[in-house]
This record gives structure tokens, C-alpha cells and sequence, in this order.
């Protein structure tokens, strides 16, 4: 494909970016605020899940720089294996951290002192992150599908560091919070 070929490939997917970047992070808005609980509804608490989600998210980053290695190696095969895993592990934490919520109490951060105000800026900057970043990583996924190499590769260069910071500080936020699950 060429050029002008390649980029009305990528044109084709950016209603598609725009819904899903809008769409996901309302959806988990909405969903956050509902408790099936409180609902009437008689549902376990899934209070397993926490830690089954920040390992999903860890193996994310284990797995983004393993995909990072591979390209950095030449090796584009197992890169985009590696790329579409990392977007099931993504999702899957997102279904997952739904679920808990919409049947589990929210749990508090109990910590004082300085450690409170460095665990409200990784989660502050955990939640932004993670909804700047899906935008970027349909964008960096669609040209790589669309065979814009060169422009994958200099929005790749964003996109990393924002999907890996969002899946590493959702480890390090689990791990904060965790003493204060009950």
C-alpha cells in the first residue's frame, strides 16, 4: 500500500477511536457509581478480585516491555502478538475492576502523613492517565494495522510510557491500598 492508501485505511477507524475513547470511560464512570448491592440486588461482594486485577495489570507490564524488546529485535510478529495480549489483559482489568465495584464497598486509603499525598498523586494521575491513554492506544494500534509504520512508530514513542505508567501505578496503587481491604 502507499502512502495516501494507508492513511485512508487509518481514516476508516477514527469514528471508531472517537465513540471508544468517549464511550469507555463514561461507561466506567457510570458503572462505578452503581452497587448492585445497594440496588436490592443479592450479590457476593467479588472482594477477590483486587488482587487477581493489579496482577493483570502487571503481567500488562511485564508483557508491553517484552513487546518493546521484541520490536527493538526486528521481531514485528511476536511484537503485535504481544500488543493484542496486552489489550486483552487491559480490558480484562477493566471488566474485572467494574465488576468489584459495582458489587463491593469502595475501600479508603487509610495511610497518613506523606504517604497519603503520594498515594492521591499515583491514583490521581492513575485515573487521568488511564483515560488519556485509550485514545493513544487505538491510534498507535490502527496504523500499525493500516501499515503506517512511521507514524506508529512516532506515537508509539507516547503511547508506551503512558500505558505502562498507567499499568505499573495500578500495581503500586493496589499494593497502597491493600492493608485497608476488609
Amino acid at each position: 500500500m502507499n502512502n495516501i492508501e494507508n492513511l485512508e485505511n487509518e481514516k476508516k477507524y477514527n469514528k471508531w477511536i472517537v465513540v471508544l475513547s468517549i464511550v469507555i470511560p463514561l461507561a466506567v464512570a457510570a458503572l462505578f457509581g452503581v452497587n448492585l448491592r445497594d440496588l436490592g440486588y443479592d450479590v457476593e461482594p467479588l472482594s477477590f478480585l483486587p488482587p487477581i486485577y493489579a496482577s493483570v495489570n502487571a503481567l500488562t507490564s511485564v508483557i508491553l516491555i517484552i513487546a518493546l524488546i521484541a520490536i527493538l529485535k526486528k521481531n514485528a510478529k511476536l511484537h503485535e502478538r504481544l500488543i493484542k495480549f496486552a489489550m486483552m489483559l487491559s480490558v480484562s482489568f477493566l471488566l474485572m475492576y467494574i465488576a468489584y465495584h459495582m458489587t463491593s464497598d469502595s475501600t479508603k486509603f487509610g495511610g497518613e502523613g506523606a504517604i497519603k499525598y503520594v498515594y492521591y498523586f499515583i491514583l490521581i494521575t492513575h485515573i487521568v492517565l488511564s483515560v488519556v491513554v485509550i485514545p493513544f492506544v487505538l491510534i498507535t494500534y490502527v496504523r500499525a494495522i493500516s501499515g503506517n509504520f512511521e507514524r506508529h512508530k512516532k506515537i508509539a514513542k507516547i503511547t508506551f510510557p503512558l500505558w505502562l505508567y498507567v499499568a505499573v501505578s495500578g500495581v503500586v496503587i493496589y499494593i497502597m491500598i491493600s492493608p485497608y481491604y476488609t
